[in-house]
């Protein structure tokens, strides 16, 4: 019979730490938590100085007798839930709920390996009842928001609305870049780009400036454009200097949570919710031929970029080994003034288990998040790239043209990942031909070209992770959830992987702004996250800070039942009618969006998606038009107005021209970040501008 009982979250974790105890321990899942707030009642007494209502989780109950049972039999109960805040809770509501008969022993360990866990289990201490505070300080704070909230929004708009304390920021950050957007007006510029010859060699170069401005010039309209071209005498263009740098390249720190979730949705495609999940299941453990159950990355919820001297020793040899010793590097890791530093970034346990001798062992996603992970780790312990950097101004009559380029000299880090980002990447390989201070180049073509200033863009999940973070809103930890809250109750949708709000959204964020305005605003939403950091610390009492949030919530909740007006969301007329009943047909709001319905219901129940046209006759029957419509997984395709009678589908969209060469429909489609004309047949393509 086992001595000991270890009691962690999962069954996998469970799994791989049984192995590496021994038979003296059993290790039985709790499944989460066993305790919470009910869910049919705020559970927040505030009359009584915000005690709250812990009770059993519907479901729990067999699973809860199962541990007490075997509690009894143990001379020791372990909790050795996950070493963070959340983690420390379930170890405190455990041990309640378990009764106090028990001598409880808490233990942490960042990594699931045979090592990291022996280790922990020599040095066991107790719940840490201040990370055990903030994290009910926290579950306390967004309970009383949103069961305070939500219900005069199912009152005075629709039923089903929910208010939360970072969804609502979140929210309000998509809303007001919406709004920017709205609001734009583009103001026209312009460029002139040259192509100059020099031998064999030709290369390209940009209008700059006319020699007698001292700061570049701005070129806003037609006129500007035309005085500088008239300036322009002949062909030959002098070479004023040549300035050759030598630049170094940095790599990336190691991830923390938020990183890891924005370079996953950048490079990988996953939404933070997948990149949690698949996370996840590489820190519980991946059962390894003749190493067994092991877990292959540490743990995944951390705001630090720290990592150990073992893990640093071991990449060092393996950088060495694998691509010299001139590759090996000396950087420091430097958290935000902000991280916490409960424990490491996000690394590969063991840098010897490389993506490519893991991959059998992993499903395609685990594989490439891992390889992921791997990568920047190993990266951020290289040398860093060194760049050849040239800059070369020429003029001609006053007119001055830069040119810039770029090589790589050592490729350091590089040699195996470049970091992701949101915004175009800068051209790594742009090689200049060989020139020299005062000789003569020659124009071949001398173009302007109109542009418009663009808004700004709108919030890719990578970009809104990001812009929570750097604003100090809720923590990484949050970000998936939140987000995906804020999708599931159709406050916005996504187009091109970005967010735009829905009405309702707009509607609900309307009525927070104007009745909780603590709510949204981002300097109070940071102060209290720095609250709930104090608490941590130990530096604040958790009912302290609960008592001066509520003190100011309280009377905005009492103000919003009493003045909010009640909003009736009509519906709006198609403007065509039922082709079942001939009743006019409306548009209505439903779970996933606008929807067009009959106005007849409930006698009659036709319903239709909404479906836009794009101008474009179909490339198959030539009759109906083509439509955007959207998959089951809200990806956005193109069919025939006229389906099922044409079955006409397409990824792309279709462009209404053929194909010069064999005469197949072209679509629109993007390479990498550039929009690019392809044919659906052959091979020929054109660029979409």
């Amino acid at each position: 019979m086992a001595d000991n009982l270890v009691i962690v979250e999962s069954p996998a974790k469970a799994k791989t730490i049984e192995k590496y105890l021994g038979k003296r321990y059993k290790v039985i899942a709790s499944m989460g938590h066993v305790r919470d707030l009910p869910r049919s009642q705020i559970g927040i007494d505030t009359e009584n100085n915000y005690e709250p209502k812990y009770i059993t989780i519907r479901g729990k109950g067999p699973l809860l007798k199962e541990l007490k049972k075997e509690a009894k039999k143990a001379k020791k109960v372990f909790l050795a839930s996950d070493p963070d805040r959340e983690g420390e809770a379930i170890a405190w509501h455990l041990s309640h709920a378990l009764g106090p008969d028990n001598d409880y022993y808490r233990v942490v360990f960042n990594e699931i390996t045979k090592d990291a866990v022996k280790e922990s289990f020599k040095t066991p201490a107790e719940i840490d009842m201040q990370l055990v505070d903030a994290q009910q300080a926290r579950r306390i704070l967004d309970r009383l928001v949103g069961y305070n909230i939500s219900p005069v929004l199912w009152k005075k708009v629709k039923k089903g609305l929910s208010a939360g304390r970072v969804q609502s920021v979140a929210l309000k950050l998509i809303i007001d870049r919406e709004n920017e957007i709205r609001k734009f007006v583009p103001e026209e510029y312009w460029s002139i780009e040259g192509t100059f010859k020099t031998g064999r060699s030709k290369f390209t170069g940009k209008f700059n400036k006319l020699v007698k401005d001292k700061q570049k010039t701005k070129l806003k309209t037609k006129d500007d454009v035309d005085k500088v071209l008239n300036q322009l005498k002949g062909n030959d263009f002098h070479i004023d200097s040549v300035e050759k740098k030598e630049k170094k390249r940095y790599p990336a720190q190691p991830f923390t949570t938020s990183s890891l979730q924005q370079e996953a949705a950048r490079k990988l495609n996953f939404k933070a919710r997948k990149t949690m999940m698949l996370a996840q299941q590489l820190y519980e453990g991946i059962d390894i031929k003749k190493e067994g159950t092991v877990g292959l990355i540490t743990y995944m919820r951390t705001d630090s970029t720290r990592i150990s001297n073992t893990a640093k020793d071991e990449a060092y040899d393996l950088i060495e080994s694998a691509y010299g010793k001139e590759f090996t590097g000396t950087q420091k890791s430097s958290n935000k003034a902000a991280a916490q530093d409960a424990h490491e970034a996000v690394r590969p346990t063991s840098a010897n288990r490389t993506p490519d001798n893991m991959k059998q062992y992993l499903s395609r996603d685990q594989h490439r998040l891992y390889k992921l992970i791997w990568d920047r780790f190993i990266a951020s312990q290289m040398a860093p790239a060194i760049l050849d950097t040239v800059k070369i101004d020429l003029s001609n009559n006053g007119v001055l043209f830069r040119s810039t380029g770029q090589t790589i000299k050592f490729k350091g880090f590089m040699q195996i990942y470049i970091e992701g980002s949101d915004d175009e990447e800068d051209d790594l390989n742009n090689k200049l031909p060989e020139m020299n201070e005062g000789e003569t180049v020659t124009s071949e073509k001398i173009e302007p070209a109109q542009h418009f200033t663009q808004p700004p863009p709108r919030f890719t999940e990578a970009r809104l992770v990001k812009t929570l973070e750097e604003s100090g809103i809720g923590r990484p930890s949050t970000y998936a959830p939140t987000i995906d809250t804020i999708q599931k109750r159709n406050y916005v949708r996504m187009d091109q992987k970005r967010f735009i709000p829905t009405e309702i959204g707009e509607i609900v964020n309307e009525q927070v702004v104007e009745y909780f305005p603590d709510i949204i605003d981002i300097a109070f939403t940071r102060n209290m996250e720095e609250s709930l950091d104090s608490v941590a610390d130990g530096d604040k009492e958790w009912r302290e800070v609960i008592d001066e949030f509520y003190k100011g919530f309280s009377p905005q909740v009492e103000r919003a039942e009493e003045e909010m007006e009640k909003i009736e969301i009509k519906d709006e007329p198609v403007g065509e009618d039922c082709e079942k009943c001939g009743s006019p047909m409306v548009y209505k709001m439903g779970r996933y969006g606008k929807f067009m319905a009959c106005s007849n219901f409930p006698d009659c129940r036709n319903t239709k998606a909404i479906v836009k046209e794009i101008g474009v006759k179909c490339p198959t029957c030539k009759e109906g038009e083509v439509v955007e419509r959207k998959s089951k997984r809200n990806r956005i395709f193109y069919g025939c107005e006229r389906y099922p009678e044409c079955d006409f589908v397409s990824w792309d969209r279709p462009i209404g021209r053929d194909c010069p060469k064999c005469e197949h429909y072209l679509v629109e489609t993007k390479k990498g970040k550039k929009a690019q004309v392809k044919c659906t047949h052959c091979d020929y393509t054109e660029d979409a501008s």
